[in-house]
């Protein structure tokens, strides 16, 4: 009966710590919307109607624009969700981007509404142009890690679990650690490569410029990391 008693202690020691590790790391996020409105994000640019609805921005405008956390970040995991609107569209999360006024510019986890598929590839905005997926135009500077023909296979084939849902809701996580970037949509590892261009910069949604187009952002929030001894 002792022997039972201490081991049924043990097990609810056990689950104790484990949920409280669940919630110390819960506890480490950080939401960058608030649901009600675009507190901490600014509009670099002059154009561009921002709404929030229903917990969610709506992003309108007839030219490209991004709104832009006020804030910078070094290393992190960011996660968020898109809805792209019918017919031509595309998007992308910003991340490590740099701000001036009517340009936003750098990193970009892409979507892409477009035949192509390349949601989840790696965009350099304004700057370099496509790293990952596009060999046209590739940089030399990134360094591929041993999965990129896994990542490549998941363009290629838009039917594999976690692909672009071009009708719904679809959710990014972006991890930055160092010169390490990765980015998964919807649960899928789409780009996991090496660059050391930026080690620090804002996150910022866009809208790609479609006149009239709506694009919906909802649930972004951010967990820093310590930086890599």
């Amino acid at each position: 009966m002792q022997a039972t008693t201490n081991i049924a202690a043990l097990l609810l020691s056990a689950f104790l710590i484990s949920g409280a590790a669940i919630g110390q790391d819960d506890d480490q996020w950080t939401d960058l919307f608030n649901g009600e409105d675009t507190t901490g994000w600014s509009n670099p640019y002059e154009w561009g109607e921002i709404n929030v609805v229903d917990g969610e921005i709506h992003l309108t405008a007839s030219k490209k624009f991004f709104l832009v956390t006020d804030k910078k970040y070094d290393d992190f995991v960011f996660e968020g969700e898109v809805m792209i609107p019918e017919g031509q569209a595309n998007s992308g999360f910003m991340f490590r981007c740099h701000s001036e006024k009517n340009k936003v510019y750098g990193y970009q986890a892409e979507c892409d509404g477009s035949d192509r598929r390349w949601s989840g590839g790696l965009y350099d905005e304004s700057r370099r142009g496509w790293i990952w997926p596009s060999i046209k135009g590739r940089t030399k500077e990134a360094k591929f890690l041993e999965h990129a023909e896994e990542s490549q296979a998941y363009f290629k084939k838009p039917e594999v679990a976690g692909a672009l849902d071009r009708n719904g809701w679809n959710k990014y996580r972006i991890t930055c650690q160092g010169d390490s970037l990765k980015i998964e949509v919807n649960g899928v590892v789409t780009t996991e490569i090496e660059d050391d261009t930026d080690a620090s910069g804002f996150i910022a949604i866009q809208h790609h410029g479609e006149k009239g187009q709506t694009y919906r952002f909802r649930n972004l929030r951010i967990k820093e990391l310590k930086p890599q001894s």
